[in-house]
């Protein structure tokens, strides 16, 4: 019997868990033996234990049946399916999920810096490598990637011929706004072929200033120990650069010129969500007469309504934000196999939904989903 039952659950967020060898198998190459060893922060002490465990699993049936039991439990490496695209297919199965995007979530530090022939190369490689992953079940949705430059929006190409279903954009900006005309064509291309952009925790750098962490207190260290490496004063910033992303996408009139672009901001939390709406139009109403630009057809709220959705966090109150600013906005995600996601997602969102119609519960967990990703779902 599978985890969720009952109804259609479309997964918004969910990551893959890569081995060292798996990148440079997929870079040209010019820059195979340029790809750099996996960096994989909080976790690297004991990767290579856990891998190890995770590969001695797979070759043991008995072990796998077992873990087949409660497909929920094992996180990381020794997930059902972390690595290996046939076990995902079967950890689907046992998830019960239809949909699923898939983000990957150590490869970006083998190419990422200064080198922008292996950053660009290593982009190309990443996208391959996790449409490769997801092409042995239509449910599986591959997220491809592209940094802010030159080559943005040739590489998103790329990874849309690719096969990837969606585009994971940085939400800090390299030297020019995501909004300069420069990228248009990027935004464009997305909306022509019905694939949306994702913003994901990561893509903005540490919001949080270093200096906060100079407290004279003894270090701490991450939450669950997942992906992310979030701690308590990470959590209460990661919401701010994918707020100045989509504030400046609406004032900046994308939404406007681009209607039917679609957008998700993943793992980042929802719980800001009616402010930012609130914000958003009071920014419109206060700076319009001196800015032009803001004299737009709509409020500026409703451009986000209409155009991008949010996953919150299993310990938000999703019933008191949808309450607050509407039932079209909010996603389904479990993060599987990432420790954030919890063993139990689903019943850490319905204990706050109490008062949620089974409308908006649709919506919540499969319709806005759809939505989002129009003909690419």
């Amino acid at each position: 019997m599978p985890y969720a039952q009952g109804r259609t659950f479309y997964d918004a967020d969910s990551h893959l868990m890569e081995l060292s060898e798996w990148l440079p198998k997929y870079a040209d190459p010019g820059i195979r033996e340029r790809i750099r060893p996996l960096y994989l922060g909080g976790a690297g002490a004991k990767a290579a234990e856990l891998i190890a465990q995770a590969k001695a699993r797979a070759a043991d049936r008995g072990a796998t049946v077992k873990l087949e039991e409660n497909v929920m439990t094992a996180k990381g490496w020794l997930a059902l399916g972390a690595f290996d695209p046939a076990e995902r297919s079967r950890a689907l199965d046992l998830i019960g999920v239809d949909r699923q995007l898939v983000f990957p979530t150590f490869a970006f530090s083998q190419f990422l810096g200064g080198d922008a022939e292996l950053l660009w190369g290593g982009t190309r490689a990443l996208n391959r490598a996790i449409a490769d992953f997801c092409s042995v079940d239509r449910r599986l949705i591959a997220v491809g990637s592209v940094p802010w430059g030159e080559r943005t929006c040739a590489e998103a190409e790329a990874a849309l011929d690719a096969r990837c279903g969606a585009i994971l954009v940085n939400s800090m900006p390299g030297a020019k706004s995501p909004t300069h005309p420069d990228f248009h064509p990027l935004w464009a291309m997305l909306q022509e072929r019905g694939i949306p952009f994702m913003l994901h925790i990561g893509g903005g750098g540490r919001a949080l200033r270093r200096a906060f962490n100079q407290n004279g207190l003894k270090p701490t260290t991450d939450w669950l120990g997942g992906g992310e490496n979030v701690r308590s004063k990470d959590y209460m910033a990661i919401h701010q650069t994918p707020e100045q992303f989509l504030a400046c996408m609406v004032l900046d009139g994308i939404f406007e010129k681009f209607p039917k672009l679609r957008g998700g901001v993943i793992e980042q939390g929802a719980l800001y969500l009616p402010a930012l709406l609130r914000r958003l139009d009071i920014c419109q109403q206060s700076f319009r007469k001196t800015e032009p630009a803001l004299n737009l057809p709509l409020k500026a709220s409703d451009y986000l309504r209409r155009q991008v959705k949010f996953t919150p966090f299993p310990n938000e109150p999703v019933g008191w934000i949808i309450e607050n600013s509407g039932p079209e906005m909010l996603l389904f995600s479990t993060d599987y196999p990432h420790p954030e996601g919890t063993k139990d997602p689903i019943g850490r969102f319905e204990a706050t939904m109490g008062q949620v119609n089974e409308q908006a519960k649709e919506r919540f967990y499969s319709r806005n989903f759809a939505e989002m990703m129009g003909d690419a779902a």
